[in-house]
Order: C-alpha cells, then sequence, then structure tokens
C-alpha cells in the first residue's frame, strides 16, 4: 500500500493534474529541495514548500514552465521501511529553451495515514545549474 502511493504520486506529477497531485498528499505535507537549486531560482520560487496547495500548484502550474516536455522518471531503487519510501531515480525532460536535462535524484518520502506527509529531495545541484543556466550560474 505505502509503496503504491508514491507511484502514483510520480504518476501524478507527470499529469500536472491538480486534483490528481492533490490526492497524494496531507493537507500540511511539506516539500524540501536543496536550498539555492536550479529549478527553485529558474522558476522564482521556494525550495521549502510547505501545504498541499503550495505543492500542487508547483507541480500543476510551475514545473511545467521549465520543463516542458518529454518529462520521464526512471526509477534505479526504491527501498520501503513502514511509513519512510527512498526513491532513487532518474529524471529527464526538455527545458523550455529546448535543451535537454537528465539528473540523478534521491527522494524520501514520510507517510502518514496512507498520504504523503514529507518529502525531503536530493539532487546533484553543481549538474542542475549547468543544465539549466548552461553552466552561468554559482555553483551551490
Amino acid at each position: 500500500m505505502s509503496l503504491s502511493i508514491v507511484q502514483d504520486a510520480f504518476e501524478a506529477f507527470a499529469s500536472y493534474d491538480p486534483d490528481r497531485i492533490s490526492a497524494v498528499f496531507t493537507e500540511d505535507a511539506e516539500w524540501l529541495s536543496p536550498p539555492g537549486n536550479a529549478t527553485a531560482v529558474a522558476l522564482d520560487t521556494t525550495n521549502h514548500m510547505v501545504g498541499r496547495k503550495a505543492i500542487v500548484r508547483f507541480f500543476a502550474e510551475e514545473f511545467p514552465r521549465l520543463y516542458v516536455r518529454d518529462v520521464a522518471l526512471t526509477f534505479r531503487g526504491i527501498h520501503t521501511d513502514g511509513e519512510r519510501i527512498t526513491v532513487e531515480a532518474t529524471m529527464a525532460a526538455i527545458l523550455n529553451n529546448g535543451n535537454p536535462y537528465a539528473n540523478d535524484y534521491c527522494f524520501v518520502f514520510e507517510l502518514r495515514n496512507g498520504l504523503i506527509h514529507r518529502a525531503r529531495e536530493y539532487v546533484d545541484t553543481a549538474r542542475e545549474h549547468d543544465m539549466i543556466f548552461g553552466g552561468s550560474a554559482e555553483r551551490c
């Protein structure tokens, strides 16, 4: 059951459908990504989203402005420990400037009552900056 909620979440993110995205998070969910990450910088948004509404807005409205097409996630490993799930994955996409994007991620999801309560995202921020800003941005 707990593994399926994370798989459902990634399918919901890819759909950009606010209702599907909302359905996988608790009302008080949090999403934390590295400070200064290139996605947050490029979209002029925070790296720490608090609340279901903020997370849904990000994945349904903001994320598609940068990652415009061919968004795909390849799972490298999924590890469960009760209400905690760790996902190793590679995300690929086409950026809004037409360039390809591919980077490795690690996500740690904490569940509560069968929904995602907290997500921590880890990513190679230097590689992300190079792909999004062409190597012109200061490294994290």
